[in-house]
């Protein structure tokens, strides 16, 4: 497996087009998004990398904590999207 890269991306089965990692990183609120393991467990040793960065409360928070139900997730993506268009 490689190691991380600046720059990655891949298809992000939630929005449904190419992502950055540094998006998957932050997109809950500053907290990696929940799916990120999932989605970047073949192309790097992502958790390894995650454990370091994050502080236990904040890995909880992120992966064991239960999904919100996707139509909350929808309305925040968008009103995040709103946010950076202005």
């Amino acid at each position: 497996m490689k190691p991380f890269k600046e720059g990655l991306t891949i298809r992000c089965p939630r929005l449904g087009h190419q992502i950055a990692f540094s998006y998957c990183r932050t997109e809950n609120r500053g907290l990696p998004c929940f799916k990120t393991l999932d989605c970047w467990h073949t192309r790097f040793p992502v958790e390894e990398l995650l454990r370091k960065e994050l502080s236990p409360e904040e890995w909880k928070q992120a992966f064991e904590s239960p999904p919100k139900p996707k139509v909350q997730s929808l309305l925040e993506l968008i009103e995040g999207a709103k946010h950076r268009q202005t």
